[in-house]
């Protein structure tokens, strides 16, 4: 999770291996009775000149008695044999011809089926249920409730879906969220005008407001969003007298164990974990309750068997499962001199805290909620005067981190407020940033790159080119987008040029793939996605009627990648948060027409 597993993992592998190289050469050195200076290594052989080699199975054994120096020289940029190089995956060949193993593959002798019915409202418990129907099926092998609804348990899967509709359920009248997302909404919007908790604060904010030539104001608001992997949510877990072993795709293996364990009454070290290829998580395999991992245990205690449970969520299951991105509220505001200059600006953020009441609760500092807030205190214009505040409004809907976390809205509001502000000034938007980034080299490095390597912008009526920029994860992503508006009114993105610091490319044709992916991903959510509620049931199920992104309408994609020393960043969620608001620059270059709400796919009639 959060881009984290090459730059955590950096020093650590170079410095392991670094330790291993010395303890094989310490073994070569001792079995063969000379220096360890005389010896070489080379495409894993060890070489005492060109009289003796070894390979490092043939020293392990010895090298394994030998205490490990922690104080190892590590390679110096300009040493490195295969990093900074573009190579091949080594799961490229495996995943692209479908033996690659996910969850929904794993079989295991007298492995059970489960299937669960979920409450229809969230927060909405169960009062009762008949299952005497669906146990009269040949195959079905009970029917429990479990703490997050009822499951069906059988020797298929196929055969627990159709007992699934055999279970006649009662669920309470009362409680549970049944608000519609227009209440929610405007439950936000309550907040809109109270100041909140301060998350940035520089300059004099008031005073500068009331000096200004010009003030500028937009609200903009976002949706729920689904993380709609391919793979939908599924765990296989055991639990037998020694203790309990589980296989799932997860980005928090710990949060997973220790959960199991206290479900269990074991202690973590009596639960392993087998993690397997995740079809797909984008966050929603993080889960500070580690739910659906808890909803297999608790269906695997609850029947008492030793046999294996592969519990599996249809899409529907998987749709209408909640921790989504959260909704969210955005009100900015620009003060201007006389000649256009930005002096001020102000942005309150009103949305959820997924990390309320969670294992990360203590991220949550004097009200402010660092994941709502990430992107916008740490705005690097140069501006006087600034100021970021923030309200927590409690919904019933659960929602959780989704690639790039706050940054997929406050990327948005940030860059696309800053074009309305440049146009209200009269200026260049382009310009204004190169100018409000003198301070921050990263940044004005990926901007300068993109707008050189993006050309000329393209001419024609309907056509134009929108920037953005934004740091997340410590990466740093600017994005030119070329956009042409049809005669009907929609719109089509045919090319983004994008550039990226991340430090060290380790693998550079990752870095690419990982670029593409979050422009893919974003744009996805700009145009149509959007989870909604209709008196507390959300009315998305499966991909008729929430529709990602289609293979045919991906733009052309042209990603540069700054040559960079400096230690590896983050690249799984840096290239979203500048798509969305580079296509709205597009269009409002070419139309005047502000985009404040997504998701957003015509312009108005």
């Amino acid at each position: 999770g959060g881009s984290s597993s090459i730059r955590n993992s950096w020093l650590q592998l170079r410095e392991a291996g670094a330790m291993a190289k010395t303890m094989l050469l310490e073994a070569a050195a001792k079995k063969w009775e000379v220096k360890r200076e005389a010896l070489s290594i080379q495409d894993g052989i060890v070489r005492l000149n060109d009289s003796r080699t070894a390979s490092f199975g043939e020293l392990a054994e010895v090298a394994a008695s030998i205490k490990p120096n922690e104080l190892v020289p590590l390679k110096r940029n300009g040493q490195f044999k295969f990093i900074g190089k573009s190579v091949p995956r080594v799961d490229t060949l495996e995943k692209s011809t479908g033996q690659a193993r996910y969850t929904i593959d794993v079989d295991l002798p007298d492995l059970l089926h489960a299937a669960v019915i979920h409450p229809p409202i969230f927060g909405q418990t169960l009062t009762s249920f008949n299952a005497d129907d669906a146990k009269s099926m040949d195959g079905v092998i009970d029917v429990l409730a479990v703490p997050s609804g009822v499951a069906v348990i059988a020797r298929s899967y196929w055969l627990a879906l159709k007992a699934k509709k055999r279970v006649k359920i009662n669920w309470a009248e009362s409680g549970g969220e049944r608000r519609s997302s227009n209440e929610i909404s405007a439950a936000l919007a309550q907040k809109i005008d109270e100041p909140g908790a301060v998350a940035a604060e520089r300059g004099d904010v008031k005073t500068a407001f009331d000096q200004a030539a010009k003030i500028v104001e937009a609200d903009y608001e976002f949706p729920y969003l689904a993380h709609a992997s391919m793979e939908p949510l599924n765990a296989v877990v055991q639990v037998t007298a020694s203790g309990c072993e589980i296989w799932t795709g997860s980005q928090s293996q710990t949060r997973d164990q220790i959960r199991a364990a206290e479900i269990l009454g074991i202690s973590p070290q009596a639960v392993k974990i087998n993690t397997l290829i995740a079809g797909g998580s984008f966050g929603r395999r993080a889960v500070p309750d580690s739910d659906y991992v808890a909803e297999a245990v608790q269906i695997a205690q609850a029947l008492g068997r030793p046999n294996p449970i592969k519990m599996q969520w249809t899409r529907e299951d998987d749709m209408r499962g909640g921790r989504y991105r959260p909704v969210s509220l955005h009100r900015l505001a620009a003060g201007l001199d006389s000649s256009g200059n930005l002096l001020a600006w102000r942005h309150r953020i009103i949305g959820q805290s997924f990390l309320k009441n969670s294992a990360f609760a203590s991220m949550i500092r004097n009200g402010v909620d660092g994941t709502l807030v990430e992107g916008a205190r740490g705005l690097p214009y140069a501006i006087e005067n600034f100021h970021v505040d923030t309200h927590l409004v409690d919904v019933g809907v659960p929602t959780l981190w989704w690639r790039s976390v706050g940054h997929t809205h406050n990327g948005f509001v940030t860059e696309a407020f800053f074009d309305e502000v440049a146009f209200a000034g009269g200026k260049d938007p382009l310009a204004m940033r190169l100018a409000l980034l003198k301070d921050h080299p990263r940044h004005l490095g990926v901007l300068k790159l993109v707008a050189e390597k993006a050309g000329p912008a393209p001419s024609g009526e309907g056509r134009g080119r929108g920037y953005a920029v934004h740091e997340s994860f410590r990466s740093f992503v600017a994005q030119a987008v070329d956009v042409h508006i049809n005669n009907d009114n929609s719109f089509q993105v045919e090319k983004v040029t994008a550039a990226v610091d991340c430090g060290i490319a380790i693998n550079p044709n990752n870095v690419v793939a990982q670029i593409e992916g979050g422009i893919g991903y974003g744009l996805s959510a700009m145009l149509r996605e959007e989870i909604s509620l209709a008196n507390g049931k959300v009315e998305q199920g499966n991909f008729d009627t929430y529709q990602p992104l289609r293979i045919n309408e991906m733009p052309a994609i042209d990603v540069h990648i700054v040559d960079s020393t400096a230690a590896p960043t983050g690249v799984g969620e840096p290239g979203l948060p500048p798509l969305a608001p580079a296509v709205a620059n597009a269009i409002r270059q070419i139309t005047g027409q502000s985009v404040r709400q997504l998701p957003f796919s015509r312009l108005d009639a």
